[in-house]
C-alpha cells in the first residue's frame, strides 16, 4: 500500500470518510456486478441549478477518493426522473400557457417551451448534461422514461406487484389518514390523455403483472405494470431503483432525510441492499430561502461561470457539505482566492495534508500549479480604481507589479482579470458608496500621502503595508481595522478591501497618492 493510500485511509476529509464506508460494504467479497455504483438523481421539472451540479460534483469527489483506496472499478450514474408528471409550471421559462395545458403529463411528453428539443424533459436533460460536461465529469446518463419504456425496470416492477402489500404497509404508515385512502405506489399513465394519474388502484394482479383502476371519469382500465404503462411514486421509485441497479451510494439533500427509512425499506422488500447515504445541507439564496428549480432563485451554473472559473465552484461545493450554503454573488471572490491559496499550499504538504486539501479532491489527486500572482479580490479593486473596461486595462498594472507575468505564462490570472472586470461592472460598481473622511481620518491620510511621497516608487508590498500600519498606529486608531476601513470607504467606496500595502504595490505609489488625495477632497463619489 502506498504512503498516500495510508494517509487516505485515515484522512478526516469527508470524501475519504464516505469512500471508506462504501469500501466496507465489500470487505468480504467484491460486488457481483463487477463495480461499485455511485448514483445521483435529478428531477428535470425545471432548469438545473447549482445544487444539482453540487450533488454530482460531491459524489464525484467521493468516487475519486474510493478509487484511491480501492482497486474495485466504479461507475457514476446520473439518473433523471423525467417520467414524473409535471406538477406545476416553472416561473422562469417561456410559453407558460402551453405548459399549463400539459400539466400532469410525464416531463418527456410535455412540449419544450424553448422549442429546441423533443420535450421539456429532453431540454432540461440536455441542459444538465451540458453543465456536467463543462466540468469534465465522467458519468453515464440514464433517463427514467427510457428505463421504464425499454423494459429495464420491468423485473423490479413485476416484483413490486408481487410485494405490493408489503410496500403499501411501509408507505401507508408514513401518510396522513386522508392520503392513505387514495394512495398507491403505482401511478398509471392514462392510455388516452397520457397524464400521470394519482388514483386508487382497485386491484393488483401479481401473476398477470397488471393493475386495475378507474380514471377521473369513472372509466375502468387494466394496464400492465411493465413497458412504461405505469410508473412508481417517487418514494417507492427511489428504493426500487436502488434495488434494480444495485446502487451502492447516493447522496441527497436534508429535505429527503426523513424518507431514508422508507427508501431503504422498499429497497430491501424488493430484494436489494440499501446503499450508503450522505445527507447534505441545502443551498440558500441571498435571502436565506431554499433555492428552487421552479422559482429560479439563487445562482445558476452559467451565472457563476460568467464571473469565475469552474474550479472555484467545485471548491465552494467541497466546503462543509453538512452546513447550509448561501449561493449569492458575494461568495464568488472569496472562493476564487481560497482555491488558489490551497493550490499554492499543495506542493509543500505531506500526504496527510494533501489528502485533506480540497484541491486534491477537485482535481483527482493531480492539481495544477497556481499562477495567480495577484488575488482576485485585488483585481476587483484594481478594476475599480483603474476604471478598466476590459482585462487589457489591468495588465499594465499587473506587469509593473510582477514583470515576469503575462497572459501566456499566467492563463489563470488572465482569465481572472477578465472575470474581475465583469464582476466589478455588474456587482461592485452599482453599489459603491464613497464618503468624506472625518478630521482624524483626514490627518492620517495626509500623513500617509507624505510618507508615500518620501518613500518613492517602491513595489515591496510588505514595506508599503508597514507604512500604512505605522500611520494607523501613530494616529491612535483602536482598533486598527478602523483605519483600514476608513481607507476602503473613502478611496474604494466599500467597507472591506484588500491588504492595502499589496494594493499600493499593484496600483502604483504615485497612483495611490493621487487616489487618496481625491478621496480627501471628496472627488471620488
Amino acid at each position: 500500500m502506498s504512503a498516500f493510500r495510508d494517509a487516505a485511509m485515515t484522512s478526516k476529509a469527508w470524501p475519504f470518510e464516505e469512500a471508506r464506508r462504501v469500501l466496507k460494504r465489500y470487505e468480504t467479497a467484491p460486488p457481483e456486478k463487477g463495480y461499485v455504483l455511485f448514483e445521483t438523481g435529478y428531477g428535470p421539472s425545471g432548469l438545473p441549478h447549482i445544487g444539482t451540479f453540487g450533488e454530482v460534483a460531491r459524489t464525484t469527489m467521493i468516487q475519486r477518493a474510493f478509487r484511491e483506496i480501492s482497486d474495485i472499478p466504479t461507475k457514476l450514474l446520473v439518473f433523471s426522473d423525467d417520467m414524473d408528471g409535471m406538477r406545476k409550471v416553472p416561473d422562469n421559462v417561456p410559453n407558460p400557457e402551453m405548459l399549463r395545458a400539459n400539466l400532469q403529463k410525464p416531463l418527456t411528453s410535455v412540449p419544450d417551451p424553448f422549442e429546441e428539443f423533443e420535450s421539456f424533459g429532453h431540454h432540461n436533460n440536455a441542459m444538465l448534461r451540458r453543465f456536467l460536461d463543462t466540468f469534465g465529469f465522467e458519468y453515464e446518463f440514464a433517463s427514467a422514461t427510457d428505463y421504464y419504456k425499454s423494459g429495464k425496470m420491468d423485473a423490479i416492477l413485476l416484483r413490486a406487484a408481487e410485494k405490493y402489500d408489503d410496500i403499501m404497509k411501509v408507505m401507508l404508515a408514513s401518510l396522513r389518514e386522508e392520503r392513505q385512502q387514495t394512495y398507491s405506489c403505482f401511478l398509471p399513465i392514462h392510455p388516452e390523455t397520457g397524464r400521470v394519474l394519482y388514483v386508487p388502484i382497485k386491484n393488483v394482479d401479481a401473476k398477470a403483472g397488471t393493475v386495475t383502476f378507474d380514471d377521473e371519469t369513472g372509466q375502468e382500465y387494466t394496464l400492465p405494470v411493465t413497458g412504461g404503462h405505469v410508473k412508481l411514486q417517487w418514494k417507492p421509485d427511489f428504493g426500487a431503483r436502488w434495488a434494480a441497479l444495485g446502487v451502492d451510494f447516493e447522496m441527497y439533500g436534508k429535505d429527503h432525510s426523513t424518507n431514508t427509512p422508507i427508501y431503504d425499506g422498499i429497497c430491501r422488500i424488493l430484494g436489494g441492499r440499501a446503499p450508503e447515504h450522505f445527507t447534505y445541507e441545502l443551498f440558500l439564496d441571498e435571502n436565506g430561502q431554499k433555492i428552487s428549480k421552479s422559482k429560479g432563485n439563487g445562482l445558476t451554473i452559467d451565472e457563476w461561470l460568467t464571473y469565475a472559473s469552474t474550479e472555484s465552484l467545485s471548491y465552494y461545493m467541497f466546503l462543509k457539505p453538512k452546513t447550509a450554503k448561501r449561493l449569492s454573488w458575494d461568495v464568488i471572490p472569496k472562493a476564487v482566492d481560497e482555491y488558489h491559496q490551497q493550490l499554492r499550499a499543495f506542493p509543500g504538504q505531506d500526504g496527510a495534508a494533501q489528502a485533506n486539501n480540497p484541491v486534491w479532491h477537485i482535481h483527482g489527486g493531480n492539481p495544477p500549479a497556481s499562477h495567480m500572482v495577484v488575488p482576485f479580490a485585488m483585481l476587483l479593486n484594481l478594476a475599480s480604481v483603474a476604471g478598466a473596461t476590459d482585462k487589457s486595462g489591468l495588465w499594465g498594472f499587473i506587469k509593473r507589479y510582477a514583470p515576469e507575468a503575462s497572459p501566456e505564462a499566467n492563463p489563470d490570472l488572465d482569465q481572472a482579470a477578465e472575470f474581475a472586470v465583469r464582476y466589478f461592472r455588474d456587482f461592485v460598481a452599482p453599489h459603491r458608496t464613497f464618503r468624506a473622511p472625518d478630521e482624524k481620518e483626514r490627518a492620517a491620510m495626509e500623513d500617509l500621502v507624505a510618507r508615500l511621497k518620501a518613500e518613492g516608487d517602491t513595489h515591496d508590498p510588505e514595506e508599503l503595508q508597514n507604512i500604512v500600519y505605522a500611520v494607523g498606529k501613530d494616529h491612535a486608531f483602536d482598533p486598527l481595522r478602523d483605519w483600514f476601513k476608513a481607507l476602503y470607504e473613502v478611496c474604494l467606496g466599500a467597507s472591506e478591501g484588500p491588504r492595502f500595502g499589496g494594493f499600493i504595490a499593484l496600483y502604483g505609489v504615485a497612483e495611490t497618492i493621487a487616489l487618496i488625495e481625491k478621496g480627501i477632497r471628496g472627488e471620488l463619489g
